[in-house]
């Protein structure tokens, strides 16, 4: 692996089996530097855990809209969602080392909601947002907008100069400037190789994904290609613990073993 790499990942929703088992394959891979586009916590059953986690293992991460419910307020939340954010809340609240839960609401509060960045390893200038240029958290930029919404798709893409990376949708691809939008099974090798266009590439979701493919996806940001990486984890021990707990549904961890 080239050492001008770094990996990108994004919405862990407190999995942590997931997020173990990308953290090791990003390290078997040789990449050393790691940022994390948010929503580290929601919906999971393991939030302490990804927090103390991420904030050891990444070099900077963005708030996501369910780290802003947890230390703030949870808006425009479904009702398992809100649900599952103010159990989140109780269990940093619960922490009895008073050093370990401030360190982690610490942490959540300096969390930055938009960061431009021109990556020493790639030379690049990027964008990193959670949800879209225009709203960095809250914005879901689905695939279907291309087709259903091309206005919305070209006004976002206005606010790129060159590449642009987010999550939230959990869907992992590449939106480009026609407009479209590529999934990684549609790229050769599931590579997006960078030429002379606007992209912003949504790099999936380490702890739920959505696309149909129950495995965590991340991607490696090379100095001429994103790379889209897919990792098996341990589904079964994640629905366990969100069946065990009364305040999280039990389809949040039945849609694992479906991604979706």
């Amino acid at each position: 692996m080239s050492q001008n790499a770094f990996a990108i990942i994004s919405d862990v929703h407190a999995n942590g089996a997931a997020l173990k088992a990308v953290l090791a394959d990003i390290r078997s891979r040789g990449v050393s530097r790691i940022i994390c586009l948010g929503d580290i916590i929601g919906y999971g059953p393991d939030p302490l855990e990804c927090v103390d986690l991420v904030r050891e293992n990444v070099d900077w991460s963005l708030m996501g809209n369910h780290d802003f419910a947890v230390l703030y307020e949870p808006t425009s939340f479904n009702p398992d969602a809100e649900t599952a954010a103010y159990w989140t809340r109780a269990q940093f609240d619960a922490e009895p080392d008073a050093d370990k839960r401030r360190l982690r609401y610490e942490f959540l509060g300096q969390l930055r909601v938009r960061v431009v960045e021109k990556t020493p390893e790639t030379g690049h200038a990027i964008l990193a947002v959670h949800g879209s240029p225009r709203r960095p958290i809250n914005e879901y930029i689905f695939k279907e907008d291309v087709v259903n919404a091309p206005d919305k798709v070209t006004t976002i893409l206005d606010r790129v100069q060159k590449l642009c990376v987010v999550g939230h949708t959990h869907v992992p691809g590449v939106f480009t400037d026609e407009p479209d939008f590529y999934p990684p099974n549609e790229l050769t090798d599931g590579v997006y190789r960078y030429i002379d266009e606007k992209a912003i590439i949504n790099v999936g979701s380490v702890g739920q994904p959505r696309d149909g493919d129950p495995r965590a996806c991340y991607a490696i940001m090379h100095p001429d290609r994103m790379e889209f990486v897919r990792v098996a984890y341990d589904i079964d021990a994640t629905a366990k613990k969100i069946k065990a707990i009364a305040e999280l549904s039990d389809w949040l961890g039945e849609r694992l073993y479906e991604g979706k």
